[in-house]
C-alpha cells in the first residue's frame, strides 16, 4: 500500500492570503470575526468572518485581467489553488487529479440582483470554471457533503492515491457568506449574537465565515503523512448529531485502527467545535468514549467562524502547522467548559511535542469524518 502525504498548502481568509499570514495572526489571537451590516443578505446586523471583496479582486488581478468574469468564490478558490500549484514544481506529479469541496458553492448566483447566470450555482459549473482556468486535463471531482466536505476531500484523495488511480491530487475548498447560509442557520435559531465560543459554557451559537483553502496530496515523500482516516453517518437527524456521538466515535475508532502501525498515541485534536449546544456536547462524548479526554483539543471557529465546506481543510492545514512547530493554538473564546464530559480545551499558546494529530468534522445529515496525520 502506498504512503500518502499532505504537502504544500494555502489559506485565504480575513486573517491573510497565505498560510503563514493566517498562523501569524492566530499567534496574536486575532479573529477575523466582526459585526457586519448588510441588509442585502440579512435584515439585522450579524457577526461573521467575511473577506473584503476589493482585496480579493486586487489579489486576483495579479493573476488575470479577467477579474469581472469570476464570482467571489471562484476568485477565492483560484487564488488559493494558484499558490499551491506554483509550489509544486519540484514534485514529480505523475497522474494529476483535482478535488473541489464546498457546501453551497456559488449559491449567491441565485440572488435576483446577482450579475451571473443562475446556472453558475451548479456545482459542475464551478468545476468547469476551475478546470478551464488551470488547464487541468481531468474533470474535477466535486465533494459536497455538508460540513465534512473539506476533510472528506482529503480522505478521498488518500484513497485515490493508495489505489494508484492518481499520483497527485490538488484539493481546493471554499464557501462564502450568503443570504442562503445566514437565513438557513438563523431558521434553526443557531446564529450567535456575538463571536462564537466553542466548548464554552457561555456559548450561544455558531458564527459563520468564508474562506478558501488548498493543499496538494501526493505519493511523494513530501510533507506530513496521512496514516488513518474514516467517515460514517449516524443517521440521527437532518440537522442534529447523535446524542451519543456514535458516528464520530466510529470514525475516530476506524481511523485509529488504521494508524496503529505508525503511532501509539495522538498528541493533539483539532475538533469541529461549532459552538452549538449539540455539536460541542456530541464531540466531548465521542472523545471520552475513545479515551481522548486528556488530549489537548481546540476549535478554530473562534478565529474564522464556521467556513462550512472549507472548514475541514482549513483546520487540517492549521493542525499541520501546529504539528510542524510543536505549538498548541488556543481555542479562542473559551472560558469555562460547557459540556457534560471533560475534555482538555487549549486556553493558551504553548509548546507541546506533536508527533501525530487527529482532525474531526461533523455535519448536517449525520455525517462525520476523522483523519490522523503524523510527522
Amino acid at each position: 500500500m502506498r504512503n500518502v502525504y499532505a504537502s504544500y498548502t494555502n489559506i485565504i481568509s480575513p486573517l491573510g492570503f497565505t498560510t503563514q499570514e493566517n498562523v501569524n495572526n492566530i499567534l496574536q489571537k486575532k479573529s477575523g470575526i466582526k459585526r457586519w451590516e448588510n441588509t442585502k443578505i440579512f435584515d439585522e446586523p450579524y457577526y461573521a468572518s467575511q473577506l473584503n471583496e476589493k482585496k480579493v479582486d486586487e489579489e486576483f488581478s495579479k493573476l488575470s485581467e479577467t477579474v469581472n468574469e469570476y464570482t467571489k468564490l471562484e476568485k477565492m478558490m483560484i487564488l488559493s489553488l494558484s499558490n499551491v500549484v506554483n509550489k509544486t514544481k519540484d514534485i514529480r506529479l505523475g497522474k494529476i487529479g483535482v478535488i473541489i469541496s464546498t457546501t453551497k458553492g456559488n449559491i449567491d448566483a441565485l440572488d435576483k440582483e446577482n450579475k451571473f447566470s443562475p446556472k453558475r450555482a451548479y456545482l459542475p459549473k464551478l468545476g468547469e470554471t476551475i478546470k478551464s482556468f488551470f488547464g487541468f486535463k481531468e474533470d474535477p471531482i466535486i465533494v459536497s457533503n455538508a460540513c465534512i466536505s473539506g476533510l472528506l476531500a482529503v480522505i478521498m484523495a488518500k484513497r485515490f492515491i493508495q489505489s494508484s488511480i492518481y499520483d497527485t491530487i490538488f484539493i481546493v475548498s471554499g464557501d462564502i457568506i450568503s443570504e442562503f447560509t445566514l437565513s438557513g442557520f438563523n431558521s434553526f435559531k443557531a446564529i450567535s449574537n456575538a463571536p462564537c465560543k466553542p466548548f464554552s459554557k457561555n456559548r450561544n451559537g455558531v458564527t459563520l465565515g468564508e474562506a478558501a483553502a488548498a493543499i496538494v496530496i501526493t505519493a511523494e515523500k513530501e510533507g506530513v503523512q496521512i496514516i488513518g482516516e474514516a467517515s460514517s453517518n449516524d443517521a440521527n437527524h437532518i440537522s442534529g448529531p447523535s446524542r451519543t456521538g456514535e458516528g464520530l466515535f466510529r470514525s475516530i475508532k476506524k481511523a485509529k485502527q488504521e494508524s496503529k502501525k505508525y503511532i501509539e498515541k495522538i498528541d493533539y485534536i483539532s475538533a469541529h467545535g461549532t459552538a452549538t449546544l449539540f455539536n460541542d456536547e456530541m464531540e466531548a462524548i465521542a472523545f471520552n468514549r475513545m479515551n481522548l479526554d486528556e488530549i489537548p483539543v481546540n476549535s478554530f471557529k473562534g478565529y474564522y467562524g464556521h467556513t462550512l465546506g472549507a472548514s475541514g481543510l482549513l483546520e487540517t492545514i492549521l493542525g499541520i502547522e501546529s504539528m510542524k512547530t510543536d505549538t498548541l493554538f488556543p481555542s479562542l473564546g473559551f472560558d469555562e467548559l460547557g459540556a457534560s464530559k471533560a475534555i482538555n480545551v487549549i486556553k493558551d499558546t504553548k509548546k507541546h511535542k506533536i508527533n501525530a494529530f487527529l482532525k474531526t468534522a461533523s455535519g448536517f445529515g449525520g455525517c462525520n469524518a476523522a483523519a490522523i496525520f503524523k510527522k
